[in-house]
């Protein structure tokens, strides 16, 4: 499925119920999900939607040259509305990994949602985010990491370089959104991997200082950079348990 351009998992749930909206990370797509969109379908029994960011999967290149941090609030603000708006949603819960759970925060500080699960979310750059980073870049330049992104993305060195050539550039190591994201009110469940090589769990703390959300909830998993991969099970029963006690 395709809207306006952008590629679309979309699975059926009950009607009466808030879809799951899913955010890809920075290299991702929806088939890099794997499992887990059909998995919460299941769990929840709620309808799951997962899409392509414009230039990664399947999804029409985006408009414009090099990425800078405008990409956030682009995303926020003008692709995910346009594309809720045509599939028919309103107030969505959010599920965001990495560069996805930024935009999630973003868009539900200026959007009405039903709540927003952030998987290793960052809302400011630490150091051991660029480390891993220079990581990715060797091995997708050296290793096998291109030909596996080839996979999943009809322009694989657009979406790597996309991402990359932004968070090593040093103008952006300033970067935060803590003062974007304060009105966020909507319940939140914060997630992160004790063994993430993109950051630390600093990056929660300034998000529950940041935000005016009454109900924060923190989830720490025995996984790395994509506990929803690492533990699937884990996250399944957690996001399942999240969405059954909203409104």
């Amino acid at each position: 499925m395709e809207v306006a351009g952008v590629d679309v998992l979309d699975l059926p749930g009950d009607p009466a119920r808030r879809p799951l909206v899913l955010l890809h990370e920075g290299l991702g797509s929806i088939g890099l999900w794997r499992d887990t969109p059909r998995t919460l379908a299941s769990a929840t029994g709620r309808r799951v939607v997962a899409y392509s960011r414009p230039g990664h999967g399947r999804s029409a290149p985006p408009p414009g040259g090099a990425r800078t941090a405008a990409f956030f609030d682009r995303e926020a603000d003008v692709v995910l509305p346009a594309l809720l708006d045509g599939l028919g949603i309103t107030a969505p819960l959010l599920v965001g990994h990495s560069d996805g759970a930024t935009i999630a925060l973003l868009h539900a500080a200026r959007h009405p949602v039903g709540g927003v699960v952030a998987i290793a979310p960052h809302v400011f750059v630490e150091t051991d985010a660029v480390g891993g980073i220079e990581d990715a870049v060797r091995a997708f330049e050296e290793g096998d990491l291109r030909a596996r992104m080839a996979k999943h993305h009809d322009d694989p060195d657009h979406v790597f370089r996309s991402w990359s050539d932004l968070w090593l550039d040093p103008r952006f190591w300033s970067w935060t959104i803590e003062d974007e994201i304060a009105p966020l009110a909507a319940p939140l469940l914060l997630v992160h991997g004790a063994r993430d090589h993109y950051g630390t769990l600093a990056q929660l703390d300034r998000i529950e200082a940041a935000v005016s959300a009454s109900r924060v909830q923190r989830l720490v998993v025995d996984a790395g950079h994509s506990p929803h991969l690492d533990r699937p099970e884990v996250l399944r029963d957690a996001i399942a348990g999240f969405a059954a006690g909203l409104p």
